[in-house]
């Protein structure tokens, strides 16, 4: 299993005392599987979407990428396993505004020490349908543009692990279904295991397996059949 959870809570501290977002989460994921979570807004999905990919850690329990124990790790080490190994498309997009498009794609790919970081960025770029926006900045963009350039920056690294927080919630239909797509043909081509939220309910019957989130608890795991 690439990723594991054994009863992994979440608390946090509120005006009104702790809050429980996550309760005893058990689940295990396989390597270039695909995983849709759902569930209401306020379920707990996106909390889940960060402790698997070490964004945040948990009150209790345990996650493990690729049989590291992210709990054991401090944020240098849990920040390089993410680096090496996860690919993050973020519902809010986090680009850099001081950086173009090209350079928010190539970012992580130089970071990584790779000379072809800026031909890669152009194809993927192209790929989104923004092959003419590439010296543009974050402000100079839509929403879906800059969603676009943060699923093409998530790519960049070929990860292991894909995690994608409402990958299509921002884009147009046409371009929903190109990203769709392209999320898909990593999955199979490259072995990328794919976990993404989503309130795409035909998005979540295209992947192997769909988690159902209630009230911070796995209620559901259903298997689909293609």
């Amino acid at each position: 299993m690439i990723i594991q959870t054994t009863a992994v809570s979440k608390k946090v501290e509120t005006s009104a005392g702790p809050l429980t977002i996550l309760h005893a989460i058990t689940l295990a994921i396989k390597a270039g599987e695909s995983v849709a979570i759902v569930g209401a807004s306020g379920s707990g999905k996106s909390t889940l979407l960060s402790l698997l990919a070490g964004l945040d850690i948990a009150t209790t329990g345990q996650v493990l990428i690729d049989n590291e124990n992210l709990g054991d790790l401090d944020e240098e080490q849990r920040a390089k396993i993410r680096a090496d190994k996860v690919g993050f498309i973020f519902q809010s997009f986090l680009l850099i505004p001081s950086l173009t498009a090209l350079e928010n794609v190539m970012l992580p790919a130089e970071l990584a020490g790779r000379k072809d970081a800026e031909d890669q960025a152009r194809e993927l770029l192209g790929k989104v349908g923004l092959g003419e926006r590439l010296t543009h900045y974050p402000n100079q963009l839509s929403g879906g543009e800059q969603q676009r350039v943060a699923i093409a920056r998530a790519f960049i690294g070929q990860p292991k692990i894909l995690f994608a927080d409402e990958p299509t919630g921002n884009l147009d239909s046409t371009t929903g279904h190109t990203v769709e797509a392209l999320l898909f043909e990593m999955n199979k081509a490259h072995g990328t295991t794919l976990v993404m939220v989503t309130h795409d309910s035909t998005l979540a019957q295209k992947c192997d397996r769909v988690l159902e989130m209630q009230a911070g608890e796995l209620k559901e795991q259903s298997v689909n059949v293609a």
